[in-house]
């Protein structure tokens, strides 16, 4: 069985109406079918809730010169830490699946960093499949992003320095975790944990098979971390909050141009004082 969700863009979910900026959006991943058979192998701490802010996209350059008919753009597909940190304690694995004129469209990544490069000419709709830990969860999350080669405003030719960036951000929340799950990320840095309460004791961490042996799979080095959007909370209120006051001027801009043209209103009755023949 697997998870499906849709994603915010950078720049999306903007008040429109002078509302509450909306919150980002979450995604539940339910714990497996399975529990009640494995006779206490994953005893989940229940009430709790772990929270894994995680960002998707690509970031695409044009060849300029270089380019060719059929391959015209370098680009890279990618899942990341929101704040760059290494996403394999929680993530198995991953797999990106590809458009089928491409060889081997089906790309397999079993540690991190989760990306992969190709060149193209043409933009596509691109499948994420994220697998979890065994024991977290034992269904995938499927994701979609569409892969954006040209910028929007075509007015002048495209450069080759800045290249199109399209970045969605989640929040992965694994409620009632297992033990062992919220004892090996309670002090990660990609990962949310609440404080539990005094005198709450955790089983030792048990390590993941091979992560020990992986090199660092964070981002906060990558040779792309320049062009990553920035998704930390207090910033997307900001925005929000600017956002929201430039729409309420808008709307008081709007509401004086509609007076003006109506005109001033009718006089319900005669004025007294003059003589009308």
């Amino acid at each position: 069985m697997s998870l499906t969700t849709s994603s915010r863009k950078q720049g999306e979910n903007q008040p429109d109406d002078g509302a509450s900026p909306a919150k980002p959006p979450r995604i539940k991943i339910g714990k497996s079918s399975e529990d009640s058979d494995k006779k206490g192998a994953h005893r989940r701490v229940k009430d709790v809730e772990i929270c894994v802010p995680i960002v998707y996209g690509t970031i695409a350059f044009y060849l300029g010169r270089k380019a060719s008919e059929s391959q015209s753009h370098k680009w890279t597909v990618y899942v990341r830490g929101a704040t760059n940190e290494d996403l394999g304690v929680v993530i198995k694995r991953v797999v990106f699946q590809l458009h089928p004129s491409f060889n081997n469209p089906t790309r397999v990544l079993e540690s991190p960093p989760f990306e992969l490069s190709e060149c193209g000419w043409g933009e596509f709709e691109i499948g994420i499949s994220l697998f979890f830990h065994n024991d977290i969860c034992d269904k995938q999350l499927d994701l979609f992003h569409h892969l954006k080669l040209y910028p929007e405003d075509e007015s002048g030719p495209q450069t080759t320095k800045k290249p199109v960036v399209v970045e969605s951000y989640n929040e992965i929340v694994y409620p009632d975790p297992s033990e062992n799950f919220l004892a090996r990320v309670q002090n990660h840095p990609a990962v949310i944990v609440p404080r539990m309460p005094a005198g709450f004791n955790l089983p030792y961490p048990v390590s993941i098979e091979s992560v020990n042996e992986r090199e660092k799979g964070d981002t906060k080095d990558h040779p792309l971390s320049q062009w990553f959007m920035n998704f930390s909370e207090a910033d997307e209120l900001l925005k929000l909050a600017a956002a929201r006051q430039q729409v309420q001027a808008h709307i008081v801009k709007l509401r004086r141009q509609l007076s003006v043209m109506d005109g001033p209103p009718p006089l319900s009755k005669q004025p007294t004082g003059y003589d009308y023949t």
